[in-house]
């Protein structure tokens, strides 16, 4: 059993895809469309940068999808490489999208403009240990759990401020801690006001059953139906993205093959972390796409 899985945001570099739309006109064709449904080009921007506005929350989201999203096209219709056979598809945050689309329950375009919105609404064992940092210190600022990744790997999310003296408890803690190439305190209540407009906006789509079986990031479960899905897409703008969980309920119901669609390779890299004995592929280059081999 397999499953097929989309990176989130904190995966986006400048010539993403490069390779890709140089040489296949169908990857060409869903950039050009992607630029007329937004009424910008964003193409330009994966492309050629430059960096500092594709890491604006806003580019990066449907940028992000966009690739995603061509690659997981290409792989079926150049290479017949048939992707829907998975067990289950699963995506980190902006991922859950890509993963949906992918799975036929919302629209190329209409994926594209609800990124577009939800990214310029967002803008503007271990766990237990932050957790208590967290409580301790909660007279010196307000910090949020973010993202359970992996064993060992936690995101924080919270005003800079706050996050800046939160850095220093955990150096002195001798707890190892970066700064992530985000610009907006995702997944955590600070997101309230995001919240209420992607309700409203949300309410507006169309959504298919999906073809395939998605885990929802909120719940670390299978969503059951649509009604479901839109709920918890609301949600997942202020919850905790519960990645390691949804892994290992994947694996716990028999998935011993992970293969990721996107930018980057760090979903694969917290896969293996939370089971070394799991096959993972990360595929976002035409060799990447060339090796690929599904254990069915």
């Amino acid at each position: 059993m397999f499953s097929v899985i989309f990176p989130g945001q904190g995966s986006q570099l400048v010539g993403m895809g490069k390779d890709l739309h140089n040489k296949y006109t169908l990857v060409q064709k869903l950039f050009k469309e992607a630029d007329e449904t937004l009424g910008f080009s964003i193409s330009k921007l994966i492309l050629e940068g430059p960096k500092e506005e594709l890491d604006l929350t806003e580019n990066t989201q449907p940028a992000i999808f966009l690739l995603s999203f061509s690659i997981f096209k290409l792989i079926k219709d150049e290479f017949n490489i048939d992707l829907s056979k998975a067990n289950f598809f699963a995506g980190h945050s902006l991922g859950e999208y890509s993963a949906l689309t992918s799975a036929g329950s919302l629209s190329f375009s209409d994926t594209l403009k609800i990124l577009k919105i939800r990214g310029r609404a967002m803008q503007g064992s271990e766990i237990g240990i932050i957790e208590n940092i967290i409580e301790k210190n909660k007279s010196k600022y307000e910090c949020f759990i973010a993202n359970d990744n992996s064993d060992g790997q936690i995101v924080l999310s919270g005003n800079i401020k706050d996050l800046e003296k939160m850095m220093i408890d955990l150096k002195s803690d001798n707890i190892k801690n970066i700064k992530l190439p985000v610009s907006a305190p995702f997944h955590c209540k600070l997101m309230n006001k995001a919240k209420i407009i992607m309700n409203e906006e949300i309410s507006k789509l169309h959504f298919e059953e999906p073809k395939n079986t998605l885990i929802s990031n909120v719940t670390g479960k299978e969503i059951s139906n649509t009604k479901e899905l839109k709920d918890l897409l609301v949600k997942q703008i202020e919850s905790r993205v519960r990645w390691r969980e949804s892994v290992l309920l994947m694996i716990n119901k028999g998935v011993s093959q992970f293969i990721e669609i996107g930018p980057g390779k760090v979903l694969s890299g917290l896969v293996k972390r939370i089971d070394k004995n799991v096959k993972v592929s990360a595929i976002n280059t035409e060799e990447d796409i060339k090796l690929i081999n599904i254990n069915e």
